[in-house]
C-alpha cells in the first residue's frame, strides 16, 4: 500500500507538468515525423535510382546516341535531353533551372571514339603480328564530355554518379573497338548476335545481406529513425524526473521521509516505476505513430521485430537506463536549472556520439572509441539489432549487457549521492 501511494503522488506530480509532457511526447513525436520525411527523401533518391541528369549533345554521330541510350541503361538516372545548345548556353540552362548534375558532348565525341577504337585496335593487330591502319590520335583535347555538377552534392554521391557514367563510357568505347577489331580481320561489321555475346555477362552477382536469422525485410528510413527518436524521448524525461528529484531535495521532502515509517527506497522505487511506465507509453506511441500514420502521410510502415519478447526486453532496459540517468543527474543538481541545462545538453552530446544523430559509419575513426561511451549508442543498436538485422534476444545480448551495467553504475551513484548529502 505504501508503494501504490508512493506512485500514485508521483504520478499526480507528473501530470501536472505540462512543459515536461510535452518535451517528453510531443517533441520526439514530431522529430520522429519530420526526420523521416526528410530522410526518407534521400532513401528515395538513393534506392531508387531517379536522380534527374540534363544532358546536351551536339555530336550527330552514332556513339553519342549510344553513349545516352547507355546512360539511360543503367536506370540510374532521369535523362532530360535538350539540343543546340553551347556550352556556356548549357552551363548557364543548369543555374538557372537549378539542376544538380549535367553533361554537355561536343561535337567531336563519335570522332574522338572512334578514333580511339582504331588505335587500340591497330596497336592490339601489330602485337598479334598482323599489320594493323597506322592511325594518329589527336591528343588535343582527351575530354570526351564535360559533367557539370552542383558543389552542394556529397563528395560520395558524386563519385558514384562519376563511376556510372565511366561504365556507359566505357561500353560504349569497347563496343569500338570489338567493331573495330572484327572489321579489320575480317573486312565485313560485327554481328549484332556476336557483339551482345561478347559484351553482355550472363555471370551474375549473388546479393546476401548481413542480417541475422536470414530477415529479408529492406531498411528505410522508418526502420532507422523510429528507433533512435524512440530513444531520445525516453532519455529526455530527465527534464521532468531530474526536476522533480531536485524540487523533493529543495522541499526537504528527503528529510521528511525520515520521520515517517517509511524509507526513501520506496519513493526511489516509485518515482523509477512511475517513469519506466511513461517510457513504455512513448515506446508505444512512437511505434504506432510508425505503423499507422507513416502510411497514411506517403512514408514506408514500420515492421515490427517477429521476437516482440525481445522487443519489450529492450525496451525495459532502455527505459531503465534513462530513468535510471534522470534521477542521478538530478541528485547531484543543486538547483532544477542545473538538472534541466545539464540533462538537455547531455542528452544531445550522447545523441550525436552515440550514433542517433550522425550514423555510426560516418563517424571518424578517433569517435567510434568514444561512443562506446554513450548509453544511447548501446540503446541504439540493441533496436537495431531487432528492426534491421532480424535479430533475437542472443543476437543483443551483447549490447544489452553494457545498458545493464550502467544502470548499476548510475544506481550506486544515485545511493552514493543521496548518502554523501545526508539526504538518506
Amino acid at each position: 500500500m505504501k508503494l501504490w501511494a508512493a506512485i500514485k503522488k508521483d504520478f499526480r506530480i507528473l501530470l501536472r507538468d505540462k512543459v515536461g509532457l510535452s518535451l517528453m511526447f510531443l517533441m520526439p513525436i514530431l522529430l520522429v515525423i519530420i526526420v523521416t520525411v526528410i530522410q526518407n527523401n534521400t532513401f528515395d533518391l538513393l534506392n531508387k535510382n531517379s536522380v534527374p541528369l540534363v544532358i546536351c549533345s551536339n555530336d550527330a554521330g552514332s556513339a553519342s546516341k549510344q553513349f545516352i541510350e547507355a546512360i539511360d541503361k543503367i536506370g540510374m538516372f532521369h535523362v532530360q535531353q535538350i539540343n543546340d545548345e553551347s556550352e556556356k548556353q548549357f552551363a548557364d540552362y543548369l543555374h538557372k533551372n537549378n539542376s544538380s548534375i549535367g553533361i554537355f558532348i561536343p561535337s567531336n565525341f563519335s570522332d574522338l571514339i572512334n578514333t580511339k577504337a582504331a588505335t587500340i585496335s591497330s596497336k592490339a593487330l601489330n602485337s598479334f603480328g598482323l599489320q594493323g591502319d597506322s592511325v594518329t590520335q589527336n591528343h588535343s583535347s582527351n575530354s570526351a564530355f564535360t559533367f557539370y555538377y552542383d558543389p552542394e552534392i556529397q563528395p560520395s554521391f558524386k563519385l558514384s554518379i562519376q563511376g556510372a557514367l565511366s561504365s556507359a563510357l566505357q561500353m560504349i568505347e569497347s563496343k569500338q573497338v570489338l567493331r573495330s577489331l572484327y572489321f579489320s580481320i575480317n573486312e565485313k561489321p560485327l554481328p549484332d548476335s556476336l557483339e551482345n555475346d561478347m559484351l553482355n555477362s550472363d555471370i551474375k552477382i549473388s546479393e546476401v545481406s548481413l542480417s541475422l536469422n536470414n530477415n529479408e525485410g529492406v531498411p528505410n528510413a522508418t526502420q532507422h529513425n523510429v528507433p533512435a527518436w524512440t530513444i531520445f524521448a525516453m532519455f529526455f524525461i530527465i527534464m521532468s524526473l531530474g526536476g522533480s528529484v531536485v524540487r523533493e531535495k529543495i522541499s526537504g521532502s528527503f528529510i521528511r521521509l525520515k520521520t515517517l515509517p517509511t524509507n526513501f527506497y520506496m519513493a526511489l522505487l516509485s518515482k523509477q516505476i512511475v517513469f519506466l511506465i511513461v517510457t513504455f507509453l512513448q515506446a508505444a506511441i512512437i511505434f504506432a505513430i510508425g505503423i499507422f500514420l507513416f502510411p497514411k502521410i506517403g512514408l514506408p510502415a514500420m515492421q515490427l521485430p517477429a521476437d516482440v519478447s525481445t522487443l519489450l526486453s529492450v525496451t525495459f532496459f532502455c527505459g531503465w537506463c534513462a530513468v535510471s540517468y534522470a534521477i542521478c543527474v538530478g541528485v547531484f543538481a543543486n538547483t532544477q536549472e542545473q538538472a534541466n541545462g545539464f540533462g538537455a545538453i547531455s542528452i544531445v552530446i550522447f545523441a550525436v556520439i552515440g550514433g542517433l544523430m550522425v550514423p555510426s559509419f560516418a563517424m571518424p575513426d578517433s569517435f567510434k572509441s568514444i561512443m562506446q561511451i554513450s548509453p544511447l549508442h548501446w540503446c541504439l543498436e540493441a533496436y537495431y539489432g531487432l528492426f534491421l538485422k532480424g535479430g533475437k534476444l542472443g543476437d543483443v545480448l551483447n549490447n544489452i549487457l553494457p545498458i545493464f551495467v550502467t544502470i548499476i553504475v548510475m544506481q550506486l551513484l544515485i545511493l552514493w549521492g543521496l548518502k554523501r548529502k545526508k539526504l538518506i
